[in-house]
């Protein structure tokens, strides 16, 4: 079993981002998956193309895209990425798309094929807090989760895809505090646990567990 795993670029003003410093700390193979590490740009379109041409190269079973989301308590699996970019800010490259969408001929919203609610069991079972989130935002982590499920509904069919928004580090929130943060190695421990679910739970469906949100 092959997953790419992808993190991003730093953005926003920030000099680090903790989802590609976590991914990096993870290992080469969890539960006999193996691990194939990705850094992306936090950059319109041009993150599903990176992340496409990867697709093609190594024909993995399954993409999970990590991201940053500064506010965030716990590591926080996504369930559903929707059909529209409306930047606050502007990527990295200075585009900032409103209102729009992200693929003509896609559907409105896709849901994520992996067990998110046993991931986010598996993270707290090692210690950390995580719950299932049901937006993903309008920016570049949501884009890059819909254009991977684009992907997967119009050439890949059999693979799955994934998005897990990580909280900030702590020498990111020095000058911001009250913003909760996490340390590298323990959202690299969270999602190395989310993988393993993924691996163990490959041809099994998602756990039935309280996961849901009130708003």
């Amino acid at each position: 079993m092959k997953l790419l795993v992808t993190g991003f670029d730093p953005f926003g003003g920030e000099t680090i981002n903790p989802a590609w410093e976590a991914v990096k700390l993870l290992p080469d193979t969890i539960q006999g998956g193996e691990i194939i590490k990705l850094e992306i740009p936090t950059v319109f379109n041009k993150s599903a193309d990176v992340v496409a041409a990867a697709v093609r190269e190594h024909q993995p079973d399954v993409v999970l895209n990590i991201g940053q989301a500064g506010g965030r308590f716990g590591i926080t699996p996504e369930r559903i990425g929707i059909n529209m970019d409306d930047a606050r800010i502007p990527d990295n490259e200075g585009q900032q798309p409103i209102d729009e969408p992200i693929q003509a001929t896609g559907e409105n919203a896709y849901f994520t094929q992996l067990p998110i609610k046993a991931m986010v069991d598996g993270i707290k079972a090692v210690g950390l807090p995580a719950s299932v989130s049901n937006t993903a935002g309008t920016f570049v982590c949501n884009h890059i989760m819909y254009q991977v499920q684009y992907l997967i509904a119009t050439e890949f069919p059999q693979m799955k895809g994934g998005f897990i928004h990580v909280p900030f580090i702590h020498q990111q929130v020095v000058d911001k505090p009250t913003m909760p943060s996490m340390s590298i190695p323990d959202i690299a421990k969270g999602l190395e646990a989310a993988l393993e679910q993924i691996v163990l739970l490959k041809d099994s469906e998602d756990i039935k567990a309280i996961g849901g949100a009130e708003h």
